[in-house]
């Protein structure tokens, strides 16, 4: 429950600091006074959007900070998931700085706005006058079916589940479309891929087969010409090997007589035998060198596959073509594991989406067991707010298509009057009306979650007089399992509560703030009787104020 609230800085407040109690609070004051501002600052503890318009003081910072007592409420799994530490006393303090930027943190910790939603949605529910539009919300209408059909375990199963399946979904989609993308390339890059493993391509082999053809091309002159250099080291009878020898036997008859001829004639000799050696070299590749055109024709052939290759692929070399078929059938491999992959996405797809079918229908009846019960405890909240023939039918629709709350719909359907036909609420129901079946869906609601504090502002907008005092009872009831804080204009209501809050604006330095104060018995007397009349009060609605408070 909420225990203290202080605000600083924040719209028409400069500082305020306010204690909650137990039971039923009372908030009142004149219109304009402030009292939406402070549901303005405990939205902001609540997870809302925070701006600079937001402070009172453009150049400090606002901070609202909200102190509440939750040792009762099995938060500490919350906690431990996030990382917070917990406390019975838990502090929650939102800070926006005058730059606009706002922090949030939960017993000093940072946290997100996420975190800070996650946390106020398990502590406070907000009811705003707008929020009694909601009534006319799908969703809304499928939460109170929800809220009673108690059933929070299958509806976190199915949203944990609904997420995966949304993923895969959106998974197989993009599978898909890449699918469908590769199937317009698949026979081009397959035609590509055949081509060049039909080439049969080797690294460096191209400048092999360019030098053999540049060979066998110019066999005839390289032949004639290798014929002549061995001729001239080997052959007939002058040439240079003979000549060699001649001069080498000359040097080894007078090796002995000095080192240095002896030197001499030994580089010779071996000048000769590698000169004898080149020769029979040459003599050797002069016969290997055979004039081939079936050859020539053979490899032109292959140097024309593997230029076209190359003009085609623009590249200039063959290990490039290598990397390019590479390239292909690794695409086309992706295809065949796109295919798998489809196919296994599928699969899971299927087991999760007949999963969440059954989970669907499973909560789908605890639905539509609970209606019939929602109905007569609605009516019987109306009617105790002398709305004895006023009625709530909640129409159930069951489909087959999947959504984030399951297979059904709930729509209300409401009745004012015995023999009046059933309608939509905003084409049947006035303000007043509207306010009590929001209060008695409110008060159904608060017996069956444990949920610390709500917040009412002005739910009994249309309503006066003994529905008034009948709407404040039912207020009273729900203190029994909650912590009930209510903004009202009526003295019947105002009557009701265990303290009372008064909101006031005051002139300080020529600003005008708004402030708020606890009142007193005598205080509370003179309040309520200010709301039975008007200007100053009589003795009787001061006698009236002392009665009311007493009944």
């Amino acid at each position: 429950m909420l225990k203290h609230l202080s605000i600083q800085n924040y719209a028409l407040i400069d500082k305020v600091e306010i204690d909650f109690s137990n039971g039923l609070t009372i908030i009142t004051g004149e219109t304009g006074a402030g009292k939406s501002i402070l549901l303005g600052a405990l939205g902001l503890i609540a997870g809302n959007r925070a701006d600079t318009q937001s402070l009172q003081d453009k150049t400090k910072k606002c901070i609202v900070e909200a102190t509440f007592n939750i040792k009762e409420y099995s938060l500490k799994d919350f906690f431990g998931a996030n990382e917070l530490d917990y406390e019975p006393t838990t502090n929650i303090r939102r800070e926006i700085n005058p730059e606009g930027k706002s922090r949030a943190f939960v017993n000093d910790t940072p946290v997100t706005l996420n975190q800070l939603k996650e946390l106020a949605e398990k502590l406070i529910d907000i009811h705003s006058q707008h929020q009694t539009l909601t009534l006319n919300g799908s969703e809304f209408q499928l939460s109170v079916v929800d809220a009673y059909a108690q059933h929070t375990d299958s509806l976190t199963e199915y949203a944990k589940n609904y997420k995966l399946f949304k993923s895969l979904e959106k998974i197989l989609n993009e599978l898909l479309s890449r699918e469908s993308q590769a199937k317009k390339e698949l026979d081009y890059f397959q035609f590509q891929f055949n081509e060049l493993e039909e080439a049969n391509l080797k690294a460096g082999e191209q400048t092999v087969v360019e030098q053999e053809l540049e060979t066998l091309n110019n066999a005839e002159e390289i032949k004639l010409n290798l014929s002549k250099t061995a001729n001239g080291l080997n052959g007939g009878e002058q040439n240079i090997l003979s000549s060699l020898n001649e001069i080498k036997l000359i040097l080894a008859t007078f090796a002995k007589f000095k080192p240095e001829i002896n030197e001499l004639s030994t580089r010779l000799n071996s000048a000769y035998i590698e000169l004898k050696d080149i020769g029979n070299e040459l003599d050797n590749l002069e016969q290997d060198i055979i004039y081939n055109p079936i050859r020539i024709e053979e490899l032109t052939n292959r140097l024309d596959i593997i230029y076209r290759l190359q003009q085609k692929h623009q590249v200039k070399v063959i290990e490039d073509l290598i990397a390019i078929k590479d390239d292909l059938s690794n695409k086309l491999l992706e295809f065949s594991s796109l295919e798998n992959e489809i196919k296994k996405t599928k699969k899971e797809l299927d087991t999760v989406q007949k999963s969440l079918m059954t989970l669907a229908k499973k909560i789908a009846a605890n639905r539509k067991k609970v209606i019939p019960k929602i109905e007569k405890e609605i009516a019987s909240l109306l009617s105790s707010l002398s709305m004895p023939n006023a009625q709530l039918k909640v129409d159930h629709i069951e489909t087959e298509i999947l959504t984030m709350k399951g297979i059904d719909k709930v729509n209300f359907l409401f009745s004012a009057n015995k023999g009046s036909d059933f309608k939509e609420l905003n084409k049947v129901a006035s303000g007043g009306e509207l306010s009590r079946l929001m209060l008695s869906i409110k008060s159904l609601i608060a017996q069956l979650t444990a949920l610390p504090t709500i917040i009412f502002d002005e739910i009994d907008t249309g309503v006066s007089g003994d529905v008034a005092d009948k709407v404040g009872s039912i207020m009273n009831l729900m203190t029994k399992s909650m912590q009930v804080i209510t903004i009202t204009h009526l003295p019947q209501i105002a009557s009701k509560g265990q303290s009372h809050l008064f909101v006031y604006k005051e002139d300080k330095n020529n600003k005008t703030f708004s402030n708020i104060k606890k009142l007193s018995a005598d205080e509370r007397i003179q309040e309520i009787a200010k709301m039975l009349s008007t200007g100053t009060p009589t003795v009787s609605a001061i006698k009236n104020a002392k009665e009311l408070l007493k009944s």
